[in-house]
């Protein structure tokens, strides 16, 4: 008779030892797994795996639905329970898994947000002239870093000066479940990153061994980073939402919208399928709908 609590400790350590996913994706697991477990013990005095079965998962849903969780948490909730219980199929802890008998909600696709051309040109001429102090300059390559090479965050904010190739005009990306993959590098950027690096290795004589420091010459954290591209596409954007992934999609949009093929976008993006790719050739089919209702005869 194994204990839920016991089991999740052990998955949890399959996640960080075996699959090395990011710390991000295993705290989302914990917290997935450890809300079910304590809906179990708390609500239906379920401890042991054995006893578990799909009505108890599903009124664990519906408590989250009544509760007013989002369909697309709901989602990655379920999906963190079904990996939980595949790794116990894979480890002959339990013959059969519940989750089969559970349907995930449906969810209308959102389609991603973008800057404009010439709002990305705008952009890059507010932070060219924002960068006097180490603040600025942290702006200045994190949107330059983000908008040319469509970086997630956690990406950019763990780079270190290993993976920064200058004289081959690359850097070495380590993405989503530690897979490496080369981005190339503009002139313009490979010179912002030198003039970057004097600047910091002037300022700082003990510092932490990534690209991007803080003031304090400590690694840049998400909030510190996010708090700074949030403040200038306020200042020079029209998009309702402000984040770092903003400036990827319009990385992805771009690039789409100015012919480039698909499969070397998805390449660029660390996309391990194409159909998380397609998602933005939404602004070229409308693109080449405006295009036709200009143009063609009879529109």
């Amino acid at each position: 008779m194994v204990a839920i609590e016991e089991l999740i400790k052990t998955f949890l350590d399959h996640l960080k030892f075996e699959r090395r996913l990011s710390v991000h994706t295993q705290t989302a697991y914990s917290k997935d797994l450890s809300d079910w477990s304590r809906f179990l013990s708390k609500e239906m005095d379920v401890t042991l795996i054995s006893q578990v079965n799909p009505s108890f998962i599903r009124s664990w849903l519906a408590s989250l639905r009544e509760a007013g969780v989002t369909p697309r948490s709901i989602i990655r909730k379920i999906s963190a329970l079904k990996s939980f219980y595949k790794f116990l199929l894979r480890s002959r802890v339990v013959s059969a898994s519940p989750m089969t008998q559970i349907s995930s909600p449906k969810m209308g696709k959102s389609l991603p947000v973008f800057i404009k051309e010439d709002e990305a040109v705008a952009l890059g001429e507010l932070v060219a002239v924002a960068s006097e102090d180490w603040k600025g300059m942290n702006t200045r390559l994190l949107i330059t870093l983000f908008y040319y090479t469509g970086m997630r965050l956690s990406e950019l904010i763990n780079l270190k000066d290993q993976q920064v190739e200058l004289n081959r005009a690359q850097l070495k990306v380590l993405g989503k479940g530690n897979k490496e993959r080369i981005l190339p590098l503009h002139a313009d950027v490979i010179q912002l990153i030198h003039e970057y690096i004097a600047q910091r290795n002037e300022r700082f004589q003990e510092k932490d061994p990534f690209l991007l420091l803080t003031e304090k010459g400590k690694k840049m954290y998400p909030r510190y980073a996010w708090q700074l591209v949030n403040q200038i596409l306020a200042a020079a954007t029209t998009v309702q939402k402000k984040s770092p992934h903003v400036l990827r999609h319009s990385f992805a949009t771009h690039l789409l919208n100015n012919g480039a093929d698909l499969n070397a976008v998805k390449e660029l993006l660390g996309h391990s399928s194409l159909a998380a790719t397609q998602v933005y050739t939404h602004n070229t089919i409308e693109k080449l709908k405006e295009v036709h209702k200009k143009a063609h005869p009879r529109s």
